[in-house]
């Protein structure tokens, strides 16, 4: 062992990192494993458009953090890259209603923004449609987080819009790809009979990875953001072990290595060790926790933070506080109750109590510090 102290530490100017932006949420791997039948499916679903024609549409469902945007923006590049399609990924946890959907299908056809005010929805969608029908374009629409749509009751007319667009002007052809990661919504059913009879979609099923692939991901992953030798075999398991405790969520076990290397570096050490991620974990294992909080309205994250104030307690009594903070009535009280119990943030259980019939019961599903700490 050497005598010399500063052996395995980084100086000032250096970092474990070779390209931190691995780590980052839309970075796009350069291989993508396990996941082929997937990607042969939706290529089957696309190929069409390639050719002119509608494409069939979809629905890609699986847990989070299983590959279904990657897929998607895989096949998306290659389609603009080499075709004349117009591949458009919405986020709908941004763009959460039928106008903020047609807005960003306006930016992106058009290169600029629509404006943000003045301009009706008939005329944004009379448009875009224009403009696919003048140059011979096939448009194929990726609703990513499509279920956000469903939480602000617009995905109906939001699919009968994009799906009915050929009815309204003869010529545009518009497809489109619903992706999920609510396992309990099923798109279908919970859309209006008259999207259904138009909506017949493919159905492609992203499965949860097994911890020998999840291995695989994130040693192909940690090859290309870290430096030679940072993160060996030990640490590696440790991060995917972790990750599957989560439900195999690549999302975690990525955000993981980015924090355990970051630790490392305060340490001012050369290697990621199984302390650094023991410290990243509590962490990284609310990386959705996070991501839903921050798209949720002000008045959505008041109430978030009254229930983490009040865990356990019943409805009407968090929506005396929640009124005195905010004024607004109980059928929007209702509205968020049901948004982010769908969301997954809280728990809403009916109860008998005596004398008063049945009332609700609301339970944070995360540790109320851990929801607090985030909003």
């Amino acid at each position: 062992m050497s005598d010399d102290p500063e052996e395995g530490m980084l100086s000032w100017d250096e970092s474990v990192f070779r390209d931190e932006h691995v780590f980052e949420i839309d970075y796009v791997p350069q291989t993508f494993e396990h996941r082929e039948s997937q990607m042969e499916n939706l290529k089957y679903a696309l190929r069409p458009a390639v050719r002119g024609s509608r494409p069939l549409n979809v629905i890609a469902r699986g847990p989070p953090g299983t590959g279904k945007t990657t897929a998607t923006q895989i096949l998306f590049d290659e389609l603009t890259a080499q075709t004349d399609v117009q591949a458009v990924r919405v986020n709908c946890q941004v763009d959460s209603t039928r106008y903020a959907v047609f807005s960003r299908l306006f930016a992106e056809i058009f290169d600029y923004e629509p404006p943000s005010s003045g301009i009706s929805f008939k005329k944004l969608f009379s448009q875009i449609t224009d403009r696919l029908v003048e140059r011979e374009e096939v448009l194929v629409v990726a609703l990513d987080d499509v279920n956000y749509l469903f939480y602000e009751s617009e995905a109906s007319n939001t699919l009968y819009s994009l799906l009915r667009a050929h009815e309204a002007h003869s010529g545009a052809k518009i497809g489109v790809i619903c992706i999920s990661s609510d396992l309990d919504l099923d798109v279908i059913d919970a859309l209006d009979t008259r999207v259904q009879s138009v909506f017949r979609p493919e159905e492609i099923y992203f499965n949860r990875y097994d911890e020998p692939e999840i291995v695989g991901i994130l040693r192909e992953r940690a090859d290309r953001g870290f430096h030679d030798g940072v993160v060996d075999t030990t640490v590696l398991d440790r991060v995917a072990e972790l990750t599957a405790k989560q439900g195999g969520d690549l999302r975690v076990g990525i955000d993981l290595l980015r924090r355990a290397g970051m630790n490392a570096e305060m340490r001012a050490s050369r290697t990621v060790e199984r302390e650094d991620v023991e410290a990243a974990y509590d962490k990284s294992k609310y990386v959705h926790l996070s991501r839903r909080l921050r798209e949720l309205s002000d008045s959505e994250a008041a109430l978030a933070e009254v229930i983490a104030q009040h865990d356990g307690q019943r409805a009407g009594e968090i929506y005396d506080v929640f009124n005195d903070q905010t004024d607004l009535g109980y059928t929007r009280y209702s509205e968020i109750i049901n948004k982010l119990d769908q969301l997954g943030v809280i728990e809403a259980s009916y109860t008998n109590v005596d004398g008063r019939g049945r009332s609700r019961e609301l339970t944070l599903q995360y540790d109320p510090e851990a929801v607090l700490e985030r909003l």
